[in-house]
């Protein structure tokens, strides 16, 4: 299936079951309110919005409405937790290296996760807002899933059962902002704002060849001021995968139904794939050439992010964001 949330000025906006295609929807309300709802009782819903769906794309859905022209929220506009973490380790091994620093041993078995902001999340074409340049924005590309209730000290190879949904963000990063933040050993804040989801989370019996149980494997193309920018493969040098992720963040606790698990900037070795975001393009020009070259993003700079299958459909709809002076 294929799930998204329209702008229709609630808190959670209107659940849609979206077609194959992404050209026609109908609305979920006839089945539950809100997706919250819905991954709290996937057991009883799930059976009935796979039958919209199945009828949406057979064209006998009651109800169904063109998506032209329609805005939508984040699949899930607010969560109870959002949980981001490093899980390719070809990025942090750059920044550490640009800083002439090696890699400590544990980041190889161990994976770094930080809580970020999750009681709102920016819709696909939400502006970015931000009220200084100097903050250094940037973006980042990553892969995301959404679990039911996770239990405490959950071991990985039974992690994959819970995945209900996967999605694809813009994890927006305030560079500058970060060090500082860091430097006081509790954590940032300011340097993470809200981050947005492309349009629609999907199952991963949908996303067939590609979800491999653990990992989504296809390219993250982001373009930015119309550019390409990255070609990044999210399924390739992935060291930890979402099975691991999840047992990493239930490891002290149990994860409420609709907790997202981030994975991190999409990274590859291969520099010919690009970069997922600015910070890591800045530590290669760094390591290259003694000094970062592209800086980070202005008022009025672009970012596009979407992920194409084998067939050139796009598998999330597209993250299509532009930077603004708050």
């Amino acid at each position: 299936m294929k799930l998204g949330s329209l702008r229709d000025g609630s808190l959670d906006g209107m659940p849609v079951v979206v077609s194959r295609d992404h050209a026609t929807a109908v609305s979920a309300r006839i089945v539950v309110a809100n997706w919250q709802l819905a991954l709290e009782h996937w057991g009883d819903t799930s059976p009935a919005l796979e039958s919209l769906y199945v009828a949406l794309n057979k064209g006998r859905a009651e109800g169904a409405i063109s998506l032209q022209g329609r805005v939508f929220e984040s699949p899930l506009p607010r969560a109870y937790q959002f949980l981001d973490g490093s899980a390719y380790l070809n990025h942090a091994e750059l920044v550490r290296k640009a800083r002439g620093a090696e890699m400590p041993a544990s980041f190889l078995s161990d994976p770094m996760m930080y809580q970020g902001l999750s009681d709102q999340f920016l819709g696909p074409t939400d502006d970015i807002l931000a009220a200084d340049e100097a903050w250094g924005i940037d973006f980042e590309a990553e892969i995301g899933v959404i679990v039911d209730r996770v239990p405490m000290g959950i071991a990985a190879k039974d992690a994959a059962a819970h995945i209900l949904l996967v999605v694809l963000l813009n994890d927006v990063s305030l560079r500058n902002l970060i060090p500082g933040e860091v430097a006081k050993s509790f954590g940032f804040i300011h340097g993470k704002p809200a981050s947005a989801f492309a349009p629609l989370a999907v199952t991963p019996d949908t996303l067939g060849p590609i979800w491999d149980g653990g990992k989504l494997h296809g390219p993250v193309r982001v373009d930015y001021n119309g550019e390409s920018f990255g070609r990044t493969d999210a399924g390739k040098d992935m060291n930890f995968d979402f099975p691991a992720l999840i047992a990493h963040a239930a490891k002290t606790r149990s994860l409420a139904a609709g907790t997202i698990i981030g994975s991190g900037t999409v990274s590859n070795r291969d520099r010919d794939a690009g970069s997922s975001c600015i910070a890591e393009r800045r530590m290669i020009e760094i390591i290259e050439t003694g000094a970062p070259k592209t800086p980070f993003m202005a008022f009025g700079d672009r970012v596009r992010i979407e992920m194409v299958d084998a067939d050139g459909q796009s598998v999330f709809g597209a993250i299509d964001q532009r930077v603004r002076q708050a």
